[in-house]
């Protein structure tokens, strides 16, 4: 049976405020942003450009932009690629709404794929079959700070003659053959909200090396008003314009957090490798898998509990939760991040995003295929997973590290308890 849950009344294995928040604040942060105000202008402000410049240059793009959030980003990449009514965009049947949400916002429709259970990110061997002559581009997701197999999804890409979008908003730092995410597709997005590992406490960044997609971006994120209809009549957003601009508080932000950003991904490779390795021989639990050429920024620590050895494989959505549930009584705060496959949101499956069946009823688009069984992996991970997000980051170390440890290994020694 093992030790006397917390859930249950037994003690607490990690003290209430023992892990502190992310992200540490010092006087560099407050420095900059007390000197924000003191800027001309507050909505686009010489921070914003800055940001830009000093993110580009550390992550390896040529052209960056700051805007008010990922998804802004990712909605601009989209749009910088020319996807449009008709147009179908293949996106991963697992990641956050943003990952598809950009593709309705330009009128695109998506066209879903299953996960790889051992890296949760899209399956590269199964991309291709989905592929139709009105697929535009492919959105390759680097979730939960894991990059996706480029060199697959590029290869098809170009047999295709498609475009690759990389979703990095969690991917700061995260390498495919020691290359950067963000590095690898026509253009990418970052997201810079609270809970990021590059925190401004909201923002995003849009980069690319293209600069013809750059301006397309752009134009898009500042009320389509860069291009005259002339230059380009298919682009041109005369009705559709959006205000993605950053503002000089948040840029004032990011730039100090982006200073301290390569220090902060060291400690948590320490703290990972502390926690993992406490975890090593815990029963019923599945550790993330991090193919040999990737290398994890662990922005959220993921584990799958193997319903099959515990015998809940008929109802495991319900067992994970009471799982979840004893953790956070023992101060370990695993939550679970998605709770859904992203084709059973309802918009899918009454394919009406904006009235009248648009845009799925658009000219030029055809029938698209939602069948929720088409994407086995993405229901298991969604019944099965749980992730911690922020309490392996600095300011917490190794001892913390440890006590997370420690609570879980708790929890699934005494496992049986919540049969009870």
């Amino acid at each position: 049976m093992g030790e006397q849950l917390a859930i249950h009344g037994g003690p607490k294995t990690i003290p209430d405020g023992t892990i502190k928040p992310w992200p540490p604040i010092d006087e560099t942060d407050r420095k900059m942003v007390l000197a924000s105000l003191d800027v001309d202008n507050h909505a686009v402000g010489p921070n914003c450009g800055a940001f830009a410049k000093e993110f580009a240059a550390w992550n390896g793009n040529r052209f960056a932009h700051t805007v008010n959030s990922g998804t802004a980003a990712l909605h601009m990449a989209v749009a910088a690629c020319g996807c449009g009514a008709g147009d179908e965009v293949i996106v991963p049947a697992y990641s956050w709404s943003s990952s598809v949400s950009c593709v309705l916002h330009n009128n695109a429709i998506p066209v879903f794929v299953d996960i790889d259970f051992d890296t949760m990110n899209i399956d590269v061997n199964k991309i291709e079959a989905a592929i139709t002559e009105r697929t535009k581009a492919i959105i390759a997701v680097h979730l939960h700070g894991l990059s996706v197999e480029m060199d697959p999804v590029l290869d098809i890409a170009k047999r295709h003659g498609l475009r690759v979008i990389e979703d990095a908003c969690q991917g700061h730092a995260a390498l495919y053959r020691g290359r950067k995410s963000g590095t690898w597709g026509d253009c990418a997005a970052f997201s810079c909200n609270h809970n990021k590992l590059l925190c401004a406490g909201t923002g995003g960044m849009f980069v690319t090396n293209d600069e013809d997609l750059f301006e397309r971006g752009q134009a898009l994120g500042s009320f389509g008003e860069t291009r005259e209809p002339i230059d380009d009549p298919d682009y041109h957003a005369y009705a559709k314009a959006w205000m993605y601009y950053n503002n000089d508080l948040s840029a004032s932000l990011g730039r100090a957090q982006l200073a301290k950003l390569d220090g902060y991904l060291e400690c948590i490779q320490q703290n990972v490798a502390v926690f993992a390795a406490g975890l090593a021989d815990v029963p019923h639990i599945i550790l993330p898998t991090v193919p040999e050429e990737c290398h994890h920024n662990w922005y959220n620590y993921t584990l799958r509990f193997d319903m099959d050895a515990l015998g809940h494989a008929g109802a495991p959505r319900a067992f994970r939760d009471k799982i979840v549930a004893a953790l956070a009584a023992e101060g370990v705060p695993f939550g679970v991040w998605q709770q859904f496959v992203l084709p059973e949101m309802t918009v899918f499956q009454a394919k009406n995003a904006y009235g009248k069946a648009c845009p799925w009823s658009c000219p030029n688009a055809e029938p698209v295929n939602y069948a929720l069984e088409q994407y086995p992996m993405a229901k298991r991970h969604c019944e099965t997973h749980t992730c911690l997000v922020t309490p392996l980051r600095p300011p917490n170390g190794t001892d913390v590290a440890e006590m997370l440890a420690a609570g879980v290994r708790k929890v699934m020694d005494s496992v049986t308890q919540l049969d009870a």
